[in-house]
C-alpha cells in the first residue's frame, strides 16, 4: 500500500520552501455571487516556472543523493513540469533532459530550454520509450511528473498552505491528469477532514473512468485544450486516489476556455485551460458547492494566448 504521511509533506515544504513562492490566495466577489459560495483561490499561476509542478520537481530533485544527482535527471512532460524539472535542477547544477510530444504548445517547449534544459521532442505516444532509452544509454535518473511519492509529497504543499492560510473550508478543488496534485489534494485534505473533488476535461475522462469503475484505463489519446490534463493516471496515484474514495467532475472544452475568459476578465489572472477547469466546475455545478467555503488551486499560468483564438 503507497502511504505518504503528513511528516513527509510537512519535511517537503521545509526542504522547498527557500526555493519556491508561497503563492497568494485570492477572492472574487463576482465569483462568490456568480456560484453562491466564498471561494479561495491558491494562484499556483503565479508560482515559480508558472505551475504547481515547481514544488514536486523540486523535492524531487533535492532529496537525491550526491551521486545520483550528478548523473543528471530525465523526464517527460507536455510542459509546465519539465520546466520545473528544468528548475530544480538548475539549483543543484545538474543536468536535465526533457522529453517532449512534437504537439506541445510552442511556448512551453520555448520556456523548458529557457531553463536550462535539453529537449527532446517525440510523437507524444512515444515518450516514455524514448525516455526508456535516455535512461539506459546515458544513466539518467528519472524523475516522474506524477508517480513519484517526493514529486506527490511536494504539490500536497499547495493544499497544506491554502488550509493553513484559509481555515474551515469545507472542499477543494483541484485538477486531475496523471493525479499527482490531486493525489497530494486528497492526503492533506483528509487530514484536516475537507472534501477533496478531482476536475477533468471531458474529452479526456480517464481519471473519471478509472476512478468511477476502479480500473485503471489508459489515457484517451484525445486533444483537449486542457494540454496539461491529457495522461493517464500512474499505479501511485490511481491507489491514492482510489483509497480516498476521490469523485471527478467533468467539464467541456467550451466551459474551460468561458473560464479562462472570464478570470482574465474579471480577475485579472492569467491561467492556463488545465488550471481553469476547476473554476469551469464551479461554474457549471454551482448547485453543488453553494453556501461552502471552496478552496481552488490554479494550477498554472503558462497560456498560449494564440489557441484562445475563436
Amino acid at each position: 500500500m503507497i502511504h505518504i504521511t503528513q511528516a513527509e509533506i510537512a519535511a517537503a515544504h521545509r526542504r522547498i520552501e527557500p526555493y519556491v513562492h508561497r503563492t497568494p490566495i485570492v477572492t472574487s466577489s463576482f465569483v462568490d455571487d456568480l456560484v453562491g459560495a466564498k471561494v479561495f483561490f491558491k494562484c499556483e499561476n503565479l508560482q515559480k516556472v508558472g505551475a504547481f509542478k515547481a514544488r514536486g520537481a523540486t523535492n524531487a530533485v533535492l532529496s537525491l543523493d550526491a551521486a545520483t544527482a550528478a548523473r543528471g535527471v530525465v523526464t517527460h512532460s507536455s510542459g509546465n513540469h519539465g520546466q520545473a524539472v528544468a528548475y530544480a535542477c538548475g539549483i543543484r547544477g545538474i543536468p536535465a533532459t526533457v522529453v517532449m510530444p512534437d504537439d506541445a504548445a510552442a511556448v512551453k517547449i520555448d520556456a523548458v530550454r529557457g531553463y536550462g534544459a535539453d529537449v527532446v521532442l517525440v510523437p507524444r505516444d512515444q515518450r516514455d520509450a524514448r525516455v526508456a532509452h535516455i535512461i539506459a544509454s546515458d544513466g539518467l535518473t528519472l524523475v516522474h511528473p506524477f508517480n513519484d511519492t517526493a514529486v506527490i509529497a511536494g504539490q500536497a504543499t499547495a493544499s497544506l498552505e491554502l488550509i493553513e492560510d484559509v481555515p474551515d473550508l469545507d472542499v477543494i478543488l483541484a485538477p486531475i491528469g496523471g493525479g499527482g496534485l490531486m493525489s497530494g489534494t486528497s492526503l492533506v485534505a483528509a487530514a484536516f477532514g475537507i472534501e477533496a473533488v478531482g476536475v477533468e476535461p471531458a474529452l479526456v475522462d480517464d481519471a473519471f473512468r478509472s476512478l468511477r469503475d476502479g480500473i485503471r484505463y489508459p489515457a484517451t489519446g484525445e486533444l483537449s485544450v486542457g494540454d496539461g490534463l491529457l495522461t493517464g493516471l500512474g499505479e501511485i496515484t490511481f491507489a491514492i486516489l482510489s483509497a480516498a474514495g476521490i469523485e471527478v467532475i467533468l467539464v467541456s472544452e467550451d466551459e474551460i476556455l468561458d473560464a479562462v475568459r472570464t478570470i482574465a476578465m474579471r480577475m485579472k489572472l492569467v491561467v492556463e485551460p488545465s488550471g481553469a477547469t476547476v473554476v469551469a466546475a464551479l461554474l457549471t455545478e454551482r448547485d453543488r458547492f453553494s453556501d461552502k467555503r471552496v478552496g481552488v488551486i490554479l494550477s498554472g499560468g503558462n497560456l498560449d494566448l494564440a489557441r484562445l483564438a475563436p
